[in-house]
């Protein structure tokens, strides 16, 4: 059942592997494995609605001249209301557009913490070696790691939160490269994902493992983005979302 959650279960042996570059064939990556990697997704909490996919000459199946997102981004502008976990549904579209990737929207249920991929695999073998609870991480052949989260959810009282720099909404990508912080508002692509250019976007730690607190997860991540920007780590600054 792990590795059907999972694709990559997530022990050490392969988790080795693929920190020292040597990532075992993804599994799950055909067409039935596609629909259990979805379902499992769904019965783990993860909201889902379709997505665009890859079309011939790195294009996007939008058909939008110059797609800045190509297969990145949800085929419908009410995709917030449109995602749901609900089984039938989500084999219908699967079924229905089998080439179609799928999004997941945080903020709902889970966040997500989108690092640089050189500072995401250091932020992760440092996080498991100091024993922290580290769910479900995803990576994209584009070079981000994702660390799925609890969601921070929303506050009765919005002043209890600082203003948070790290907060990523899809049409600001762009203006953080570092460390990307998804919450309401926002989506990534859920895997089995598959990206112009024969990349994709798979799971190297699978969804039996619990969503943690984000807060758990942030020393470290940003300790990583900022050495791999080149700066000093301000973990008083207004990049953290800390109640006063």
């Amino acid at each position: 059942m792990s590795a059907e959650l999972g694709g990559r279960n997530g022990r050490q042996g392969k988790l080795s592997q693929w920190l020292r570059g040597r990532r075992p064939k993804e599994t799950g990556a055909d067409d039935g494995g596609r629909e259990a990697l979805l379902l499992a997704a769904a019965g783990a909490g993860l909201p889902l609605a379709p997505a665009a996919h890859p079309a011939p000459g790195y294009r996007c199946s939008c058909d939008r001249v110059g797609c800045p997102t190509p297969a990145r981004h949800p085929v419908s502008f009410a995709w917030q209301t449109q995602s749901t976990t609900d089984r039938a549904q989500i084999e219908r579209w699967a079924r229905h557009q089998p080439q179609a990737n799928f999004i997941t929207a945080t903020g709902m249920v889970h966040d997500v913490l989108d690092m640089p991929l050189e500072a995401g695999r250091e932020a992760l073998e440092r996080l498991l070696a100091s024993g922290i609870e580290v769910g479900p991480v995803a990576e994209s052949d584009d070079g981000r790691l994702l660390f799925f989260t609890l969601t921070r959810g929303t506050p009765e009282d919005e002043d209890e939160w600082w203003p948070c720099e790290l907060d990523c909404h899809p049409e600001t990508m762009d203006e953080h490269p570092g460390l990307r912080w998804h919450c309401r508002g926002s989506y990534v692509l859920v895997p089995p994902a598959r990206l112009p250019g024969d990349q994709s976007v798979h799971w190297v730690r699978g969804l039996e493992h619990p969503l943690p607190d984000p807060l758990s997860l942030l020393e470290i991540l940003t300790d990583a983005g900022a050495r791999y920007a080149g700066e000093e780590p301000d973990h008083a600054g207004a990049g953290w979302p800390l109640r006063h």
